[in-house]
């Protein structure tokens, strides 16, 4: 067992104690995807994942080039934004990726010094800090680039007391389907190019302060056919963490190879969403029409208990339900997490969401990668992409 991976047994607080902590994140404030048609996309998002209608901007307030509706579901928000003519960024970028993930918004106390900090060790600017105001007070917001064509948006938020940022106004709506139970962004993951990862890491360590907490090469995370190396990136408290991916050499073509044939280059590839109670909201996602990656074959359940047991951990619930669902468990010293992933959620074979309830565990589901990646390959099998 690595270095890296050893040590998140023994709890996060020690190996966070080499963060810096010039960028203190509070939390992720949104996820901005860049989509075909915001409308559309915004009805799928309530329809099957239970996101609740929360603020709009675009013709009607005052807004010319986009429109952008604000999903919220507990302390997730989505915005979906979708060009109105076209000669806009926000089309060009939909034209060559897809519909995607564009900014992964964080909050913090001071916008300002989080992009002056980050841009003198390095960082790309996107958007100077700006200072936005209606008559429920202002936001400051400022923004780099990552990997690809990818932002992060450091949002301040403490003087503003509306429904979403200025420009905005609350959306109301007669179609409200209840949540499915989703809490929270657990984490997202990066999909980066060929030999790019340790860049990357490097990137979030010099530029963000971040720790690399968690480590898997090509031999942990393998099948008979592909490959791939994975490093977890984490800022100092611990609530953002991105996972960066890159390919490595197998027998045959990864998903990693896919997602960047297929987005055409570098960019969010998950979202993992948090749940208490991931047999209710995939049963409910399920009836809804969300598409999971097909369920691991009966010898994995079969080893479930004596991997729990290794680790002095009992499941608290039913197997057989876990098994009828596809939902996977993997066990660490902290506790045991249970997990399923979505099908890509359009037609392009990219994004993708995971479901994802922590009992006590910190890591990723080390124990799962096999079973996972072999139902990603029949996926790809299916797709001729494999």
């Amino acid at each position: 067992m690595s270095k890296e991976i050893k040590s998140v047994e023994y709890g996060l607080e020690k190996i966070f104690d080499g963060a810096q902590d010039f960028l203190p994140l509070l939390g992720t404030d949104y996820v901005e995807f860049y989509v075909g048609n915001a409308k559309q996309a915004a009805h799928f998002y309530k329809t099957a994942f239970g996101f609740q209608s929360h603020a709009y901007a675009g013709l009607e307030t005052g807004v010319k080039d986009r429109a952008s509706y604000v999903l919220k579901q507990d302390k997730i928000r989505l915005v979906l934004t979708t060009a109105l003519k076209s000669d806009s960024p926000i089309g060009e970028h939909v034209k060559k990726h897809g519909d995607g993930v564009k900014i992964a918004a964080l909050w913090v106390e001071d916008a300002r010094s989080a992009y002056e900090e980050t841009i003198k060790r390095g960082a790309k600017s996107y958007m100077e800090p700006t200072v936005e105001t209606d008559e429920h007070g202002e936001v400051v917001r400022a923004g780099i680039y990552t990997y690809g064509e990818t932002v992060h948006m450091f949002v301040e938020r403490k003087n503003y007391h509306g429904e979403f940022l200025p420009g905005y106004k609350k959306w109301e709506s007669d179609y409200n389907p209840a949540p499915v139970g989703l809490k929270y962004i657990d984490h997202m993951v990066g999909n980066v190019g060929w030999n790019e990862m340790n860049t990357w890491v490097k990137w979030y360590e010099d530029v963000m302060g971040f720790v690399n907490f968690l480590s898997f090469d090509d031999k942990q995370i393998t099948t008979e056919y592909s490959a791939l190396m994975s490093k977890v990136m984490s800022n100092g408290n611990g609530r953002i963490k991105f996972p960066i991916n890159e390919p490595a050499e197998g027998k045959k073509k990864s998903q990693i190879e896919e997602y960047l044939d297929f987005y055409e280059g570098s960019g969010i590839q998950h979202i993992a969403v948090a749940t208490d109670d991931i047999l209710a909201t995939v049963a409910d996602m399920r009836s809804r029409g969300i598409e999971f990656l097909s369920t691991p074959p009966q010898a994995y359940y079969d080893s479930v208990p004596l991997r729990l047991e290794a680790h002095n951990h009992k499941l608290q619930e039913d197997i057989n339900k876990l098994m009828a669902l596809g939902i996977m468990i993997d066990a660490d010293e902290e506790g045991y997490l249970l997990q399923i992933f979505t099908k890509p959620v359009e037609d392009r074979p990219t994004l993708f969401f995971e479901v994802i309830q922590r009992m006590g565990a910190r890591g990723f589901g080390a124990g799962n990668f096999k079973a996972l990646f072999e139902s990603i390959e029949r996926e790809q099998e299916k797709r001729g992409t494999l």
